[in-house]
């Protein structure tokens, strides 16, 4: 079985790359999912320990949660130590299932996956990528977001162009969602030619970067 590595910096486009393989029919663990559910419930005491006062009725507030770590280096640390130990245990029963019922190909999205680490347990990654002026205008458009909040999340990801310089696969979201969509189609094909559905050691040349 084929593990792909989907990443992307915020407002790339990753979430909707990762729909467009799932409407491919490839099967993707999304992380920041998994975080959510455990936010909901098996995260929570450990996370309340850490951060007294981040959790109501037995779920993590995020936007408390937030406001505890976000310019905190050390805490965020902390908060890794409970949270990532989780995600990896769910995404090892993914892999197990898929793999159980003879899947070629899934999708690991895991923003973070340089910083860590992650890439090393995946065969080939997928870097969604735009412009800058594309990314900081969609991000703004967000709820909530602000010039200084998304600074301060920038700098605690790997430069895009780093990214883009360690993918195998780059999907440029800034065409639109059918020419996602076509270089979705066009990386599946690529690891179906070099590998013929099964696992391999080597990756698939690289393309579209």
């Amino acid at each position: 079985m084929f593990v792909l590595g989907l990443t992307g910096s915020i407002a790339m486009g990753k979430s909707t790359t990762a729909g467009l393989f799932a409407e491919a029919g490839v099967r993707v663990h999304d992380a920041d999912a998994a975080v959510h559910r455990l936010y909901e419930g098996e995260a929570a005491a450990a996370i309340e320990a850490a951060f007294a006062g981040t959790t109501c009725g037995g779920k993590v507030d995020r936007a408390r949660l937030a406001e505890r770590v976000l310019d905190d280096a050390a805490a965020i640390k902390r908060l890794e130590a409970i949270v990532h130990p989780l995600v990896r245990a769910s995404e090892a029963r993914f892999i197990a299932a898929a793999a159980a019922e003879g899947a070629r190909v899934v999708v690991l999205d895991i923003p973070l996956l340089f910083e860590t680490g992650a890439d090393a347990r995946v065969d080939a990654v997928v870097v969604v990528s735009a412009p800058p002026g594309v990314q900081r205008a969609r991000s703004l458009e967000r709820p909530g977001m602000t010039p200084a909040k998304l600074d301060a999340m920038l700098a605690r990801q790997m430069p895009d162009a780093e990214k883009r310089a360690r993918a195998h696969f780059v999907v440029d979201s800034s065409r639109g969602i059918d020419s996602a969509r076509i270089q979705v189609r066009g990386i599946l094909r690529a690891i179906a030619a070099a590998t013929g559905g099964e696992r391999t050691q080597d990756p698939p040349q690289a393309a579209d970067r």
